[in-house]
């Protein structure tokens, strides 16, 4: 993406692929894998679903348990974790969401951690185990390009080199469709097939003229306002948020995201391929390749 960004005539400075690919720490090294697709939707609709902590009950657990069940694999049902509250904060980056699940606290890692949409078209999920960024490009305005960046922290005892950029593995994730008016069930029973079919069914530019927006919807109510925000400070010349001149004081900034998630550690390497429902753990070449080898 060459050429100039900013109305004085200079570019925002951009990291290079080593910046990109790199997640590590001083006690281990992490390996990374990154999955695309293309979806046949406006960018908007993906973005606005990821401040609606809520769909996760429906969408995540009462359709998945559908989908299992349309597979014939009653057993991978999961409980259903309803929410008492939800919250948003606005932070320097975006919006901060948080819950509390029934008969949780806010003690409770999902409420007072929290994990961040970093504006404009960045979700941090996972955990700070299994970290992924999901991020979503605008292609055009019926068409996003969507890549799944996601880290893995390894076994307790693993020793492993560094991954080259170049090693990091690169897939292509499925787009859910029908085959003579039925769904393929095995692209549903997990959170990134379930995901796109929400976007996607909404049509390739979502018709808002008719929502009725609730209690439920202040995120989505919060990240228009960022956006409307961002649109007049471009007007008037300004930097909107997270746009960068200069690199970070640190090199890279951090964005804090639970340790534990509905109950779970989050962890996927060493877990069952077909429990593996996360942002296309499914299909990533790198936990295949760990399975096929030897133990």
């Amino acid at each position: 993406m060459d050429g100039t960004a900013f109305p004085d005539g200079t570019s925002p400075e951009r990291p290079s692929v080593a910046d990109c690919a790199r997640y590590s720490s001083q006690e281990f090294i992490w390996l990374a894998a990154i999955g695309y697709s293309v979806l046949p939707c406006n960018y908007l609709q993906v973005m606005e679903n990821s401040l609606d902590p809520v769909h996760v009950e429906w969408l995540h657990q009462y359709m998945r348990n559908f989908v299992v069940d349309q597979m014939g694999q009653p057993e991978r049902k999961r409980k259903v974790q309803r929410h008492e509250k939800i919250g948003f904060d606005a932070f320097e980056h975006g919006i901060v969401k948080r819950r509390v699940l029934v008969g949780g606290t806010e003690d409770d890692e999902e409420w007072a951690t929290g994990h961040p949409v970093i504006f404009p078209c960045i979700l941090k999920s996972g955990s700070s185990n299994v970290p992924v960024f999901q991020i979503r490009v605008p292609v055009d305005d019926e068409h996003t390009g969507y890549f799944w960046y996601r880290c893995y922290r390894p076994d307790s005892g693993v020793e492993l080199r560094e991954q080259a950029p170049e090693e990091i593995p690169y897939f292509t994730a499925p787009v859910p469709d029908l085959v003579d008016g039925v769904p393929h069930w095995d692209v549903l029973d997990n959170n990134s097939g379930q995901d796109i079919v929400a976007w996607i069914t909404q049509g390739m530019i979502a018709d808002r003229t008719g929502e009725h927006l609730g209690r439920s919807d202040k995120g989505v109510l919060l990240y228009r306002q960022q956006l409307e925000d961002a649109l007049r400070i471009v007007e008037d010349g300004g930097d909107p948020m997270n746009v960068f001149r200069r690199e970070p004081s640190d090199g890279w900034i951090g964005f804090a995201v639970e340790e534990n998630k509905f109950g779970t550690a989050g962890k996927v390497v060493g877990q069952a391929e077909s429990e593996r429902s996360g942002n296309t753990t499914k299909y990533s070449p790198l936990l295949k390749e760990r399975d096929a080898s030897p133990r």
